[in-house]
């Protein structure tokens, strides 16, 4: 179970924590109201963890929202999760985490290199690592997740005792609109918390496995996330921190100096090459699946894990995202996008488990997935109110899969399995 609690883990772990905190300060500048916002976020994230605990417990299969969305709606509704999966699941997060990396890092470079392509490298670094070996890249992957983890203790420990006993000032007022629109930089930061049922059908005992490692690991990043903005939002004066990306070594500096500073983007590194690293591993196995199905060129399929092909073309629309950025928007966009699909895919709980009262077992039933849809679409219908341009990306991205279903079927594609 240690492997897939690592790499939810890894999943949630990485560039949304250390730097959607800025962003949010900024529309919403208060502090306890901030944080407030992440103890919301994390009570979703521990919501849609138990109910996709559910599914993995009746459907433990590799394939995450495409194969549940199959299984329990409609094989349209189950293309469109793959879609979303390949663009915003993982392909949209992985470049953004390579933004935060080179952005933490950019410092350490020379004028003469363009931090970009220090990015590219990474990214192709991972894909032939995990484009070659599966075993090797998850004992790597889990080494550096604890070293991860360990370090961060390290940094919320020596930052707490050098916070000041009495904060700054507050900022200004809060609306309402502001704080549920600001769940969307949270909902980015928690996504991955999912993460395990894209290897379901490569994990040992996945009925039992699966349930624990989301839970445990949902629980795990929510108290180190509390931890870190407390850091992150106490340490430094709001108006240093509001809108700026790198708010981690922002706060660090005003801490502990330009070497504590210098110490956290090592950290920050680490993180988000672990996050990076995790996305690579998962993303590949919803588009062999799909493959599988016939609803993507068999090319992209494996009979076996790494799905090669899969990784490649996971990597080119990455690096398409990664050269071509506008990382707030882009944070939003993955944060509105993964809602609807994580709500979709409760959803089809629901109705499997209307279907099959007997053999799905939901706990907190109907309660918790009924929760889970009311926050979920609270955010998404007052994100196309107030902040509509992310929010018609995601939407377009909709539309466009569905589009591709209906492109796909005319061409008799896919095998329409919905067993």
């Amino acid at each position: 179970m240690a492997g897939a609690t690592f790499l939810v883990v890894a999943n949630m772990l990485g560039v949304g924590i250390f730097t959607s905190s800025g962003f949010l300060i900024a529309s919403v500048p208060s502090r306890p109201i901030a944080l407030l916002a992440w103890v919301v976020g994390g009570g979703i994230a521990l919501l849609g963890a138990i109910c996709y605990g559910a599914l993995a417990r009746r459907l433990p299969e590799s394939g995450g929202e495409y194969f549940f969305l199959s299984r329990t709606i409609h094989p349209a509704a189950g293309f469109v999760g793959g879609w979303m999966s390949l663009l915003v699941g993982f392909s949209a997060p992985i470049a953004a985490a390579t933004y935060g990396l080179i952005k933490y890092t950019e410092t350490w470079y020379p004028d003469w290199v363009d931090p970009r392509w220090v990015g590219t490298a990474v990214l192709f670094g991972f894909a032939l690592l995990h484009g070659l070996s599966v075993r090797r890249a998850v004992v790597l992957q889990n080494g550096i997740v604890v070293l991860k983890i360990v370090l961060i203790f390290v940094l919320i420990a020596v930052a707490g005792a050098n916070l000041s006993p009495s904060a700054p000032p507050e900022g200004g007022s809060v609306k309402l609109g502001s704080f549920v629109v600001s769940l969307m930089y949270i909902s980015f930061a928690y996504s991955g918390w999912n993460a395990a049922v894209y290897l379901g059908g490569e994990i040992s005992d996945p009925e039992r496995t699966l349930p624990r490692a989301m839970m445990i690991g949902t629980l795990m990043v929510i108290v180190l996330y509390l931890a870190l903005n407390v850091v992150f939002l106490y340490g430094p004066p709001v108006e240093a921190i509001a809108g700026k990306p790198e708010v981690a070594r922002i706060a660090a500096e005003h801490l502990g100096g330009k070497g504590f500073a210098e110490f956290t983007s090592a950290l920050i590194a680490i993180a988000l090459l672990t996050s990076i690293s995790a996305m690579i591993m998962a993303g590949p196995r919803v588009y062999a699946k799909m493959a599988e199905d016939g609803y993507l060129p068999r090319w992209l399929g494996s009979e076996d894990p790494p799905a090669t092909n899969a990784v490649l073309l996971q990597l080119a629309i990455a690096l398409i995202m990664f050269w071509i950025p506008d990382f707030q928007n882009l944070a939003r966009y993955i944060g509105f996008t993964l809602g609807i699909g994580t709500a979709l895919t409760v959803v089809g709980l629901m109705r499997l488990k209307f279907r099959e009262p007997e053999s799905v077992r939901v706990p907190g039933w109907p309660w918790v997935p009924i929760l889970f849809l009311l926050l979920i679409s609270c955010v998404t219908v007052t994100a196309v109110v107030l902040d509509p341009k992310p929010s018609t990306w995601g939407l377009v991205t909709i539309a466009v899969g569905l589009v591709a279903w209906k492109l796909q079927t005319s061409l008799g594609g896919g095998t329409g399995r919905r067993d």
